[in-house]
């Protein structure tokens, strides 16, 4: 949902300010008319006019142009209920927060040198933003930006609805603080290729909810004697990455010539944290899994007009990825499946040639062919130790065309196509195991065909009214054959050499109504709907045939009133109603996997109020209901969601002088989940006032 406090923030009105500005005042002092024959009179001076605002102007508070400006804010959330659910919906801490919201200040170093610099720190919201960057006009620039936020995950366990038993984590949500911090330089001087450095430095650290629960021995066991894994498990998080890049563009008569380099290096170190459990005492189960790589690539494209109306372009990628990793797995619950020192390298190339041209051959109708080249290679390896465990490598070679027409030659009328063509062939070889004799052995060449055709209308049948649509077809093929398989799929090892085809088709129609019957008012209506289906065939050997393994069926109803009744008012309404069910056979089965249903709806209402010259009015609500929870718990795993979640804000804005401003929010935010048993519900208020200073 939409509650004020984003990571980045809307305006706290939109700019609907815009409305008439009434005039402020205009004198004019003019002496009476002389009376015949008498002496005459000079006009009196006129009397100074008073400038008239733009709509900027006025919105921002007077006719001086503050160009930079720092806002300070202060606020806090009272939430009751499980605060880890509202920490994770509404993407916020628990405690108050408060600093520089906003904050803007550029000036001018000399003759064609502007220097700028932006920024945002909120404070136990771990929300941070800092630019910087220096232009000069013809001769370059430097930039530097820094960001930090967090994301807060629930990582509590499971719910088994039959004995009501919650499985929580803490009080508090897990964090995840996402970074980058980024330098660029350019030279972009006339005649000469212009060079772009540009170095990255991103990182993730922290924790984060896992869908991987772990098991204790209180963990209930349903009617069939199975222990339900129900204990949360969660990720700590260290990953760094850094990337150098380097590109040069350079301008010959009518071609764009480009070429650059990257290499990025990575240190991924990342736990998976779970509870196991051995006769009655519960243990911690610890999964490291740890990876670095280095990734090098280089690349180079050309643009030209051909002809004033062919042009043409190209590009080539080449990329080398090398990449190690480690992991261990330590658990006193089961001694037997630990290890340590597990360690293996992979490596992978990959080369990709983009050919594409446009023609218009007649002033209304363009064409534009293209053809997509790509190769791959790859290899890997992992064991311990005392002995390796798996090899694998195996390439692939995708050739892919493209084909977009547009028609623009009938009056109001926007008619397109697409086709876009893929194949591919390519071989994977396996080989591995431990302790098992024979060793385990595949080889599998595979096969791909993919199709996709897109077809659209726009027409214009009156000023005020637009009407699109648009259907495509796609269709991805995929054959393998297994020309060695170590293990028989007449037994109870069936994966991965198990199936020989699968096909992935779907449908999707979509129109767009845009109705302005009068200028305060649009309306824009659209409906969506999309049909998927995946037909499998495996192995001969198993006995069964070609099937229909899923059918999707979605449709997305929305529609969206954007009213201005007066000058100082507009209302905004938004509906969304989505269908959306997948069936399996495997429902018709068993009780423990049920069809899956995604249906849901949304309203949402803002609306702004210029009470007077100096102060605005605001005001929005929001409501998301899902209804597809179905308690099977005594046979598998209620995966569907039942939840009403609520949002309202009300805030006001004040110009107390012309370059201060003074705003106030209030929101109110409310969560009902019906999977979790009423455990993940919340209620929470937010207060929150800024002030912002222009100068």
């Amino acid at each position: 949902m939409a509650l004020p406090m984003k990571r980045h923030p809307e305006p706290v009105l939109p700019r609907l300010s815009r409305w008439l500005v009434s005039l402020l005042g205009v004198g004019l002092a003019v002496s009476p008319a002389s009376a015949v024959g008498a002496e005459e009179t000079s006009a009196e001076p006129k009397a100074e006019e008073t400038p008239v605002l733009s709509p900027e102007e006025f919105f921002e508070g007077g006719s001086q142009p503050y160009k930079n400006w720092i806002e300070l804010a202060a606020g806090g959330w009272f939430p009751s209920g499980n605060t880890s659910q509202f920490q994770q919906g509404q993407r916020t801490g628990n405690d108050a927060f408060g600093g520089v919201e906003d904050f803007h200040y550029q000036r001018d170093l000399g003759k064609d040198t502007r220097s700028k610099m932006d920024g945002r720190a909120i404070f136990d919201n771990e929300d941070y933003r800092l630019s910087f960057d220096v232009n000069k006009a013809d001769l370059g620039y430097v930039k530097f930006d820094f960001e930090q936020y967090r994301t807060w995950y629930n990582g509590d366990g499971g719910y088994y609805a039959p004995t009501d038993v919650w499985y929580p984590l803490g009080d508090d949500a897990l964090g995840l603080d996402r970074g980058e911090l980024k330098f660029e330089t350019g030279l972009t001087l006339e005649n000469v290729p212009q060079v772009v450095f540009r170095y990255t430095h991103r990182y993730r650290e922290g924790d984060k909810s896992s869908t991987k629960w772990g098991i204790d021995s209180p963990d209930p066991i349903d009617p069939n004697g199975v222990r339900r894994s129900l204990r949360p498990s969660f990720y700590n998080i260290d990953e760094r990455v850094d990337i150098f890049e380097l590109d040069a563009t350079h301008r010959i008569k009518a071609t764009q010539l480009g070429v650059g380099g990257r290499y990025e290096m990575g240190d991924l170190d990342n736990t998976l944290n779970a509870t196991n459990y051995t006769a009655s005492v519960a243990q911690g189960t610890t999964d490291r899994e740890g990876s670095s790589y280095d990734l090098l690539s280089v690349h180079a494209f050309s643009e030209t007009w051909i002809q004033k109306n062919v042009f043409f372009s190209s590009g080539f990628l080449f990329s080398d990825l090398d990449s190690d990793y480690s992991g261990s797995r330590s658990s006193a619950a089961t001694p037997t499946l630990n290890y340590t020192g597990l360690n293996g390298g992979a490596r992978q190339q990959e080369y990709t040639l983009n050919l594409n041209l446009l023609a218009r051959p007649w002033t209304h109708f363009s064409i534009v062919p293209s053809v997509r080249v790509q190769k791959e290679d790859w290899n890997a390896d992992s064991g311990v130790p005392a002995a390796p465990i798996g090899q694998s490598d195996g390439d692939a070679l995708d050739v892919s065309e493209e084909l977009e027409l547009r028609y623009t030659g009938v009056t109001n009328w926007v008619f397109y196509g697409r086709g876009e063509w893929t194949q591919g062939d390519g071989e994977l070889n396996e080989a591995g195991g431990i302790g098992l004799t024979p060793v385990i052995q595949r080889e599998t060449e595979d096969s791909r065909n993919f199709q996709k055709y897109v077809a659209g209308i726009t027409w214009y049948p009156v000023r005020r009214v637009s009407l699109d649509t648009q259907y495509y077809y796609k269709l991805h093929d995929y054959d393998y054959d297994h020309t060695f398989d170590s293990t028989p799929n007449a037994s109870g090892n069936r994966y991965p050499a198990y199936l020989v085809m699968q096909g992935f088709e779907t449908h999707d129609a979509n129109v767009r109504l845009t109705l302005r019957p009068h200028t305060r008012v649009t309306l824009v209506t659209r409906y969506d709907f999309q049909y998927n289906t995946i037909q499998s065939e495996p192995d001969p050997v198993s006995g069964l045939g070609e099937t229909e393994t899923s059918q999707t069926t979605g449709h997305i109803f929305a529609q969206n009133v954007s009213w201005t009744p007066w000058s100082r008012l507009f209302l905004q309404v938004g509906f969304n109603y989505v269908l959306n069910e997948t069936v399996t056979p495997a429902s018709d089965y068993t009780q423990a996997i049920l069809d899956a249903q995604n249906n849901y709806w949304t309203l949402n209402f803002s609306s702004g109020f210029a009470l007077t010259d100096k102060t605005d009015l605001h005001a929005g609500y929001f409501f998301y209901q899902a209804d597809n929870y179905e308690d099977n718990s005594t046979a598998g795993v209620p995966y569907g969601v039942g939840a009403t979640e609520h949002g309202i804000t009300a805030g006001v804005t004040h110009r107390l002088r012309e370059n201060i401003r003074l705003n106030l929010r209030y929101g109110f935010a409310q969560y009902r989940d019906e999977t979790y048993g009423g455990n993940l519900d919340y209620d929470s208020h937010l207060v929150y006032g800024s002030v912002q200073y222009r100068f």
